[in-house]
């Protein structure tokens, strides 16, 4: 039987819980061009523009900036242009995909969905938005799995949230 890892309980009582905001201590941006040398996704399906804070093992948060030109637009839907909820949960899962593949333990392969849980949208994305997403690592079990929890805000306001799990495959 595995035992689940609950990577919020290893956090030192001496550490700062919340990143600094100088970026010469720790990295917590991500360019697009980091961001694809982590992930193996490309366009059309590459959904994070950019990771604006990282936490190491624990969170990221990225954002997504919402266009009129992606092809989905064309047919979702004429004349009421709504980003689908599948790829609102895809940017999020790629977010906590960037968490995934840098733990420092990490075997290597890619992580792809296992389970979505609790998923609830709140309000549509549209062209022009500007999708802010943080994914937190709940818990790693076997190193091969994982548990997070991931949240999607536009101007503030919540338009999807749930729990993602992950596994990896060789």
């Amino acid at each position: 039987m595995s035992i689940l890892t609950d990577v919020n309980s290893q956090h030192d009582s001496t550490e700062n819980p919340q990143p600094s905001n100088n970026l010469s201590s720790a990295q917590q941006l991500f360019t697009i061009e980091e961001i694809q040398k982590i992930l193996p996704h490309r366009y059309p399906f590459a959904l994070v523009d950019r990771i604006i804070e990282y936490v190491p093992g624990k969170l990221a948060v990225g954002i997504k900036n919402v266009t009129f030109n992606e092809p989905h637009f064309q047919g979702h839907f004429p004349g009421r242009p709504m980003m689908p909820g599948v790829l609102i949960v895809e940017a999020m899962a790629q977010v906590g995909g960037v968490v995934l593949t840098q733990l420092p333990d990490n075997p290597g392969g890619l992580f792809v969905f296992a389970g979505i849980d609790k998923v609830r949208f709140r309000r549509p994305v549209v062209p022009g938005d500007q999708l802010v997403m943080t994914t937190e690592l709940l818990c790693v079990k076997r190193r091969r799995f994982g548990k997070m929890s991931s949240r999607a805000v536009v101007d503030g306001q919540r338009v999807a949230e749930g729990e993602l799990m992950f596994s990896l495959v060789d």
